[in-house]
């Protein structure tokens, strides 16, 4: 029998701003797009008691509580703390999964005949707290579906041990939405059929379910039932990295359009020299107003230079803007990257790459974007991430936490 472990910091952008923050503490918090247009990615305790929660549009959360801190975020800074809990961790366990920023899983199997996967979880969690101070919980199963769903009941902050045979009756009380896999439509779908707690679906025969919702339904029994076989997935790198912008207004001005895609160019090469990465493949974006999207992509020698790969980007750009329409989104893409620090050739000018040193020295010190090429200071904001924590980036205008 298996032993998985389900961690998950506790509202993250939330924590990460009020460590930066303490006046934030106790008090309601928004994180996401500033505009109208903008969604919520994350919100404090306090901001849910009004009906906020993720992916709700900023101007409906504004609506239900004006007097919230709202604040566009900054995920270079939640990239760093990201990497420090998943250190953490990665020196502790012997296999783990990250499936997103905030989220972990670790397989413990066959540590209780040594240490005890419960007194080894929490003490884990005690480190993690102390070293980072970043609040964070757990669930304790036998598989991945019961410990992410005692993770959600051991929130704010806590921990849930479920042992192993009492599955069942542990989710027999809860609503089938703590089910993962179960959206808004099943969950509507389910309460036509009269089933709104778990045991009520675990009392259903798997055909009326595999009849009803096929193959997912089958699924949806076996999760109900404390069933699931799915491994932990040893944790993997992504291979590339990216930025979009979305306008609050779509625009025609060209000015503006190089000095954003320079800024967020800027920023992803910084972003590759942090993680030590280099780069065999340049891609632009652009989504028109009337949402025809094109892209277009070049392969270079892998590389990680301002001043290599920000022309190509705008060369890249100024073959693609051919339409002379109104522009919704631009935004940039590096692919094939591998290991390795940027290789000085006989050409590189040591000087400019002593320039990259002292400028990536100053990123670390006070953010991203405390120096940066003059063409691109008129982007307010270009969403950033750590591109190398196995997860898709958690764009601050659409990421749900």
């Amino acid at each position: 029998m298996k032993t998985i472990v389900h961690m998950d910091l506790d509202t993250f952008f939330v924590s990460c701003e009020r460590l930066i923050d303490s006046k934030l503490i106790g008090k309601p918090v928004i994180i996401g797009g500033t505009s109208d247009r903008g969604v919520v990615a994350s919100c404090s305790y306090e901001a849910r008691r009004f009906g906020i929660h993720s992916a709700m549009p900023m101007r409906m959360a504004k609506q239900l509580c004006p007097e919230a801190i709202i604040l566009r975020g900054n995920s270079g800074v939640y990239s760093k703390f990201s990497d420090t809990v998943t250190e953490i961790i990665k020196e502790s366990v012997p296999i783990y999964e990250k499936t997103s920023v905030d989220e972990f899983y670790a397989d413990l199997t066959g540590m209780d005949r040594f240490y005890g996967c419960y007194k080894f979880s929490s003490e884990l969690r005690q480190k993690i707290i102390k070293e980072t101070g970043l609040p964070i919980s757990f669930g304790l199963s036998a598989n991945k579906t019961v410990s992410k769903i005692a993770t959600g009941e051991a929130k704010p902050n806590n921990e849930i041990n479920v042992a192993i045979g009492t599955e069942k009756p542990f989710l027999a009380p809860l609503s089938v939405k703590k089910i993962p896999m179960i959206g808004d439509k099943t969950y509507r779908t389910l309460c036509n059929l009269g089933v709104k707690k778990i045991y009520t679906l675990q009392e259903m025969p798997m055909e009326v379910m595999e009849r009803v919702f096929g193959k997912n339904g089958v699924v949806m029994w076996k999760k109900a039932n404390g069933i699931d076989n799915s491994p932990v997935v040893q944790y993997q790198e992504r291979k590339s990295i990216s930025t979009e912008r979305t306008f609050d207004k779509d625009t025609i001005d060209v000015i503006k359009l190089k000095g954003i895609i320079t800024a967020i160019a800027e920023n992803l090469v910084y972003q590759l020299r942090r993680g030590n990465k280099l780069t065999a493949c340049i891609t632009v974006k652009i989504r028109y107003s009337d949402f025809q999207t094109y892209t277009l992509q070049k392969r270079i020698p892998y590389n990680a230079s301002d001043h290599t790969i920000i022309p190509i980007v705008l060369d890249l750009f100024k073959q693609l803007y051919n339409r002379r329409m109104l522009v919704r989104l631009i935004g940039v893409r590096f692919s094939h990257l591998v290991e390795g620090g940027h290789q000085i050739n006989l050409f590189d000018d040591t000087e400019v790459i002593n320039l990259y040193q002292a400028m990536d020295h100053i990123r670390e010190r006070y953010g991203d974007r405390a120096i940066m090429r003059a063409s691109g200071m008129g982007a307010k904001s270009i969403s950033r991430w750590n591109p190398f924590n196995g997860e898709p980036p958690p764009l601050l205008a659409n990421r749900r936490q």
